[in-house]
């Protein structure tokens, strides 16, 4: 006697149900977990920026701030100082040392700046060519860049000394020895002279880079047309080359304009004679600087020396923009 089998479907009590989706998430996943992503992500950029932004805070903007509100205050190396409004601007505009500071740091800017435009590019059409033995002349022109400016300065002083090499030879062939460092022009002209020889090979690469960009096709056309290497550069190189001459003219401005440590260490701590090489950054360390230092008067230079400096970079950019116009 066989037993009939009854099916899952037809037992009473175990009918099969389908079990309905009920919304709610696997178990082992946090309700609202993308919401609180959602919440935290917003935060997330901040946090990394953290570290450079207190960084920056600690070493830039604050000494800033810093230098701004002491520029107002007589305060000096030992004492905090007190409250004095415009007065240190106003000794400033009838101080001499402050307009002989003025002047020399704007003509460095006007000797050293246009040589910083042009010698650079021309360095870099001569270096830029594929040919054997290109990457010896390329590191020569570099080196001065990663040279230490005490080192260069001082290897220049001995040699434009009164007895140094430049005016022993000059003595060989009779023209006597020459005072690159005690005539007051003269020493201004050697220290822009060793402002640009440092500088060539960092402005060098800038424009290589910016001529492995210039395309080829450019100079085959101008040649086809009978144009020679002079009207290639002048029509061709230059304009394509343009914005970055604007930025090397705008960065050699700024620099030429705080230079600090060629003029000090070729005409030495006073200045040179009577003090009349002293640069503004010269007098800013000069005055501020020392037991009885004058923190509040060099703060108030510092001023000076930060608002010409964003005045020469917006001229520049205005000047760049009108071209493109």
């Amino acid at each position: 006697m066989t037993t009939p089998t009854t099916s899952p479907a037809s037992t009473p009590g175990r009918t099969a149900k389908r079990r309905a989706p009920s919304g709610r998430p696997p178990a082992g996943r946090p309700r609202g977990g993308r919401s609180r992503i959602r919440r935290q992500l917003p935060m997330s950029p901040w946090l990394f920026a953290a570290p450079g932004m207190l960084v920056a805070g600690a070493f830039s903007l604050y000494p800033f701030l810093s230098t701004v509100a002491n520029s107002f205050t007589d305060r000096r190396a030992l004492l905090p100082g007190s409250f004095v409004g415009l007065d240190n601007y106003r000794e400033m505009l009838g101080d001499e040392m402050f307009w002989i500071g003025l002047r020399n740091s704007t003509l460095y800017v006007l000797g050293v700046v246009p040589a910083l435009v042009v010698l650079p590019l021309l360095l870099a059409l001569l270096v830029e060519k594929q040919i054997p033995g290109i990457t010896f002349f390329r590191s020569a022109f570099y080196t001065p860049v990663v040279a230490s400016i005490v080192v260069v300065g001082l290897i220049w002083v001995w040699l434009l000394d009164e007895r140094g090499l430049v005016n022993s030879m000059l003595e060989v062939v009779g023209a006597g020895p020459v005072g690159f460092l005690s005539d007051q022009w003269l020493l201004l002209l050697s220290a822009m002279a060793v402002t640009v020889w440092k500088g060539l090979g960092y402005y060098m690469i800038i424009y290589l880079a910016a001529l492995g960009n210039v395309p080829r096709e450019l100079h085959e056309a101008a040649s086809v047309d009978g144009a020679g290497a002079v009207r290639r550069f002048l029509t061709v190189t230059v304009p394509a080359v343009r914005s970055t001459m604007v930025l090397v003219g705008a960065l050699s401005s700024v620099a030429a304009f705080k230079v600090f440590s060629e003029v000090y260490l070729m005409a030495g701590p006073d200045g040179g004679p009577a003090g009349e090489d002293t640069t503004l950054v010269m007098l800013v360390q000069r005055t501020g600087t020392g037991l009885s230092g004058r923190v509040g008067y060099s703060a108030a230079i510092s001023v000076v020396v930060f608002v010409v400096t964003v005045a020469l970079m917006l001229l520049v950019l205005r000047a760049d923009r009108k071209e493109d116009a």
